[in-house]
């Protein structure tokens, strides 16, 4: 018998969205084999592809499933974060006892059937996907930052557990790739940040440490009412540098990965200095326009990466 948590979740409105509306689905997801709950992952990662990188299709084939079933579980985690409308905080000890059960038990939910397989495939540790839950009970109680390592710590939780987490797929364990991933996972959540200063304040929330806003002498009042003062632009200038240091201090994990996944971190990292560098060209007004890679800048990063990693022969 499915439990009222369970029943909750499945039936929110970006749930249906997301998975088959079946009575299979929906009344009696244990009759699933894991076969099809990795279907539905796969479902679920193509039809929200924004936040898989365009050369995923790059991904080696007998892993492609697992890199599914991660992100259904990094997108559903934050759709109850997010978007759940009732006890996102109820909701989210939910889903942290059904990834308690992939590891000590038997998930009842779809995408976590899956996960539980790829876990017990590359033998991946608990502590990345417990701090992707811990970062969005965060989200229900935190609006303000005062200071970076307030931030930084954050997005220890938010962003560097899914590089981490894409390592064990890939086989690399070590301290020293890991460190370099928390470097690009972590500029590529502030480069996400300041796109979307003022998406993110409509919903109540300023990621901007609170620290620099008075050292650059920017208020809260000031970005209520969207003003680009002299001081807001020195604001997001230093923000745009800290986020391209810890970008290039990632690079160098590209030399120490295989071609195919060589090729993804150094677009994640590309992608992301692009939309730095178009915050640079609106001259750091984010408030007016939210800056983006454009789709041929992509394209161009795609062919320009692979003919300076010289895989085009090998693709």
């Amino acid at each position: 018998m499915l439990t009222s948590a369970y029943k909750s979740v499945m039936m929110t409105r970006f749930q249906y969205d997301n998975l088959v509306e079946t009575p299979t689905m929906v009344g009696a997801p244990d009759r699933l084999s894991v076969d099809q709950s990795y279907v539905l992952c796969e479902r679920l990662a193509k039809t929200h592809y924004e936040n898989f990188s365009i050369a995923s299709f790059l991904l080696p084939q007998d892993k492609r499933r697992h890199f599914y079933a991660i992100y259904a579980f990094c997108r559903f985690v934050d759709d109850l974060g997010d978007e759940f409308d009732g006890d996102r905080l109820g909701a989210l000890d939910y889903w942290q006892n059904e990834t308690e059960a992939c590891f000590f038990g038997e998930p009842s939910h779809p995408y976590m059937m899956a996960l539980r397989d790829t876990i017990h495939s590359f033998d991946i540790p608990k502590e990345p996907l417990l701090n992707l839950i811990e970062a969005n009970r965060m989200d229900q109680t935190i609006m303000r930052y005062p200071t970076y390592q307030d931030l930084e710590h954050y997005c220890r939780h938010s962003a560097n557990p899914v590089g981490r987490l894409v390592l064990y797929v890939c086989g690399y364990r070590d301290e020293e790739r890991q460190r370099l991933s928390d470097y690009t996972c972590t500029a590529l959540q502030l480069t996400n940040f300041w796109q979307d200063v003022s998406r993110d304040y409509a919903k109540g929330r300023i990621y901007i440490p609170l620290e620099d806003m008075e050292t650059f002498d920017y208020t809260e009042e000031e970005l209520a009412r969207h003003e680009v003062t002299d001081g807001f632009r020195q604001l997001m200038r230093f923000q745009v540098e800290r986020a391209r240091d810890l970008f290039e201090k990632g690079l160098p994990l590209v030399d120490l990965v295989d071609d195919r996944l060589k090729l993804d971190i150094a677009l994640f990292s590309k992608g992301g200095m692009s939309v730095l560098d178009s915050i640079e060209r609106q001259n750091y007004d984010v408030l007016g326009k939210r800056p983006v890679a454009g789709k041929g800048k992509k394209m161009y990063l795609l062919l320009s990466t692979l003919l300076k990693l010289k895989l085009l022969n090998r693709v």
